[in-house]
């Protein structure tokens, strides 16, 4: 999902249905299942896994989060995080 844009949570962050976890390079939203994981198997082929480079979260202070989100998104703040969330979740 790295290549279709950028993200504002860290890996093993939790996550809920309807927040914002990132940034596409389209101009729609665009709906994600980061739930979903590689399939596993039994056979194991020598080199067939891949390193996988994340890039770093961006992270936001309360006023760029507050400039950011858009007229169907609303911010919820927390003692210890910031999290934009879709007012109406499809």
């Amino acid at each position: 999902l790295q290549d279709r844009g950028k993200f504002f949570i860290d890996p093993n962050d939790e996550i809920y249905k309807g927040q914002v976890i990132g940034e596409t390079n389209r101009q729609e939203d665009m709906g994600v299942n980061l739930i979903k994981g590689k399939k596993l198997t039994n056979v194991r082929a020598s080199g067939s896994d891949e390193s996988v480079k994340i890039a770093p979260k961006i992270q936001f202070s309360l006023e760029e989060c507050l400039e950011y989100i858009r007229d169907d998104e609303y911010l919820e703040v927390t003692p210890k995080s910031l999290r934009m969330r879709k007012i109406n979740y499809r």
